[in-house]
């Protein structure tokens, strides 16, 4: 018995010295090359790598989530593989600062808060890649030091509709500039040695069904709009990661599309690093592994299952699974958590405040501003505040997009700040309606919040007394309109789109009152999508487009107030006259298929459900130019405190040969120091392809310009800026004619053109057959 006890000991010894030994001599990344790597896992292991370490209670992969002490609150985790020397990976949303799920108490104590930048949408506004670069270095630093490695962001889908529920995330209605913000953050954000996640690929556009919607898109519409943003985000940034959308697209879930994720992303353009899921999107997982969708988020056992059941009957190649390892592999490598990096988590958050408030003073649209009502220099100037979210900032929108932030400055604290008096009378009225209304309605837990946000309160009804009463006291009337919306729903016209019957009273009532006695009254607009502005714009005196501006918005706001800044944004993104002057608005969210309903993630029914963009390419400013239709405020468009004068563009040739510059001078021609956006179209022969009739090919924004000072404007055109996709050959094709090139202050406000010969058609790039839709489009035509 005691010979029999010692042979199991020496037996365990010698199982434990092989164990060890093996891992000793296992290749270690970094050491050893990637393919080393790979073929020394184990098929298990491969697998464990491409499926996330899971989401606590929704069928994680590995239920030890909580093992990773760093960040055990943001949205995702990779696995880890001791033995081969990989780390987990922790990945966060959002798009706008960094989002926990859970901020315990101890996080506040150790000020554990993240800045909240401008949204997306109000950064485009900009027309500055430096200033959205520059956000992206300090959104960078704040995610390397607090341990994260990969920010989920940004999302760069195009404006299709107004009623997009996630529209803020997004930059434009047009593809240049969506493209060229995205990459300018991306290009911030690694510089930091941490990693972006461009999403949603693709087109993401609208929230309704977002999990069982099948998006029916023509090839030229996806390449020309839907592609094209993420094809010139990813070309000049090479972000680390790629974000697959919940979408089908023409009948194929993005996340199983290989002609989205193999054929375009990588074999066309290049792309280097890796794919992920949206979280729990797909439902394939062997098929996403074919796809190239390298890792499945956040990761659940049923797809570790999946794959390993997979390879072993030989549904799947292990060389696919090897390639997606790779891939993930080559980006982890980069990671500071592999690097060993010893973060702080103490981020300069006192720097980035500056940063975030400058850069929402800087992207400010200014809408309206008769008889110069603004700037209001006097700082004895007493204003009146009316609307909620005057004392009660909305700093960004719901859902992943929202940010754990140390606090958001309201226009009545901004106001304050910059040295101005706001009226006590009204503004205790409204604080205390707003706390009571918080008391009543708690927040929910942190899931529930995420895909059913507490609803902001109703507008509190002052009135009319006591709105006359301010007439006669205040200097001047601020009307605040506010929306936010967010993931998991989108706007709707009633009461949101369009002002609610109260907004609309509320306003009436505000400038009857101010004006009788002669006193202006200004809008401001802090919301996270376009609204109605045609029932109101004609009884104020100015409208100020704050979008959702962060943290520092109130700061911001009051610096365009008074003229500390002055406002140099412009649009990215169309206010139309009626909602139903939208191209998409007849098919906008699509049609349901009930009957097919079944049960779906968060106790939510999975309704599938199609639409078809017949709109095709006239998106935004393509559409209203072509067809002649007026919108209320125009792609382009924005007012500054200053002018300034465009000379006569000049070509550098009238015949085109590889490549042409058009030069243009601008001059402040006003007392005030200002920037101006300078916007490039053309307009090309549509002999062969329906065109519209002008198409942005570049922008640039001038320094800040003293009073009578010019700066010179150089754009260039290269020969793929001519061309359109042509379907029946999948080729981008330039037709030889006459291009005419327009620079402007807006896509309507032409203030120079000049043309050139194309004298013979060229195809500057020919693609491969993908994409294509399985049922016959009715698409618009000109």
């Amino acid at each position: 018995m005691k010979s029999c006890c010692s042979r199991n000991i020496l037996f365990c010894i010698a199982v434990c010295f092989a164990m060890n030994s093996h891992a000793q001599n296992a290749p270690q990344l970094g050491k050893n090359s990637v393919s080393d790597i790979v073929k020394a896992m184990t098929m298990e292991e491969k697998v464990k790598l491409v499926v996330g370490k899971g989401f606590p209670g929704f069928g994680a992969s590995v239920t030890d989530t909580a093992e990773n002490k760093k960040n055990v609150s943001v949205s995702g985790h990779t696995a880890t593989l001791k033995r081969l020397g990989i780390p987990t990976l922790d990945l966060a949303d959002g798009p706008s600062g960094i989002h926990r799920f859970v901020m315990s108490k101890e996080d506040s104590a150790n000020n554990m808060f993240s800045t909240a930048w401008p949204v997306g949408t109000l950064l485009a506004s900009s027309w500055d890649t430096a200033l959205v670069k520059n956000v992206g270095k300090a959104f960078g630093e704040e995610i390397k030091e607090y341990g994260i490695d990969f920010i989920l962001g940004p999302g760069a889908n195009i404006h299709r509709n107004p009623l997009g529920g996630r529209n803020f995330e997004y930059y434009s209605e047009d593809p240049l500039v969506s493209g060229k913000m995205a990459a300018a953050m991306i290009n911030g954000i690694q510089s930091q040695g941490v990693g972006a996640t461009i999403k949603h690929f693709a087109v993401n556009n609208e929230e309704t069904n977002r999990n069982s919607l099948n998006t029916i898109v023509s090839e030229r519409a996806l390449r020309e709009i839907y592609l094209k943003n993420f094809e010139i985000a990813i070309k000049n940034s090479q972000p680390w990661a790629v974000m697959s959308s919940y979408n089908l697209l023409n009948g194929v879930y993005t996340s199983e599309s290989y002609d989205l994720l193999t054929t375009i992303l990588k074999d066309e353009w290049g792309f280097k690093g890796f794919v992920m899921t949206d979280w729990f999107g797909g439902k394939d997982a062997v098929t996403q592994m074919k796809a190239g969708n390298n890792m499945l988020m956040p990761g659940t056992s049923k797809q570790v299952n999946e794959i390993e059941d997979a390879v072993k009957n030989g549904q799947l190649s292990e060389a696919v699974l090897d390639n997606n390892v790779e891939g993930i592999l080559n980006i982890v490598l980069k990671a500071p958590t592999f690097k060993g990096y010893h973060y702080s988590n103490h981020p300069n958050l006192k720097e980035h405040t500056q940063i975030s408030r400058a850069a929402a003073a800087e992207s400010m649209v200014l809408l309206k501003n008769d008889n110069n009502t603004l700037p209001l220099k006097n700082v004895s100037t007493n204003f009146s505040l009316f609307g909620n979210h005057a004392y009660d900032l909305i700093a960004g929108g719901t859902g992943s997009g929202d940010v754990n932030k140390p606090y958001a400055i309201s226009l009545a604290e901004g106001l304050a700040n910059a040295g101005f008096t706001v009226n006590k009378n009204v503004q205790q009225q409204y604080v205390g309606y707003l706390n009571d209304y918080a008391v009543k309605h708690p927040k929910k837990n942190p899931i529930a919040e995420l895909m059913n946000p507490t609803p902001d309160a109703p507008e509190y009804a002052i009135d009319k007394n006591s709105i006359d009463k301010e007439a006669a006291t205040s200097d001047v009337a601020i009307v605040y309109i506010g929306r936010n919306a967010g993931e998991g729903k989108d706007r709707k016209v009633e009461d949101d789109y369009l002002l609610t019957d109260y907004e609309n009273e509320m306003i009436t009532t505000v400038s009857n009152a101010f004006h009788s006695v002669h006193k202006p009254v200004i809008a401001v607009l802090n919301i996270g999508g376009v609204i109605d502005v045609i029932s109101f714009r004609d009884k104020v005196d100015a409208i100020l487009l704050a979008w959702q501006p962060g943290e520092e918005g109130g700061n911001a706001i009051a610096d365009i107030l008074s003229g500390k800044v002055n406002p140099s944004g412009k649009l990215a993104t169309t206010f139309p006259a009626s909602y139903n002057d939208v191209p998409s608005a007849k098919n906008f969210p699509g049609k349901e298929f009930p009957e097919k309903a079944t049960s779906g993630m968060f106790g939510q029914k999975n309704i599938p459900a199609e639409v078809t963009y017949e709109e095709g390419i006239y998106v935004g400013y393509r559409y209203y130019n072509t067809f002649n239709v007026k919108p209320a405020y125009e792609f382009g468009y924005g007012l500054s405190y200053t002018n300034f004068a465009y000379s006569p563009m000049k070509l550098s040739a009238s015949t085109f040969n590889n490549s042409i510059t058009a030069t243009v001078n601008i001059t402040n021609t006003r007392k005030v120091a200002g920037k101006e956006v300078v916007e490039l179209y053309v307009s090309a022969p549509a002999k062969k392809l329906d065109k519209p009739e002008e198409e942005l090919k570049g922008f640039a924004k001038t320094v800040l310009l003293q009073p009578g000072k010019t700066q010179t404007i150089t754009f260039t055109l290269q020969t793929a800026d001519l061309a359109s996709f042509e379907t029946n050959t999948s080729s981008w094709i330039a037709e030889a004619g006459k291009y005419v090139v327009k620079v402007g202050a807006s896509s309507t406000d032409i203030k120079s053109s000049a043309s050139f010969v194309l004298p013979k058609e060229l195809v500057t790039e020919k693609d491969h057959k993908a994409l294509a839709p399985q049922v016959e489009i009715n698409e618009l035509k000109k």
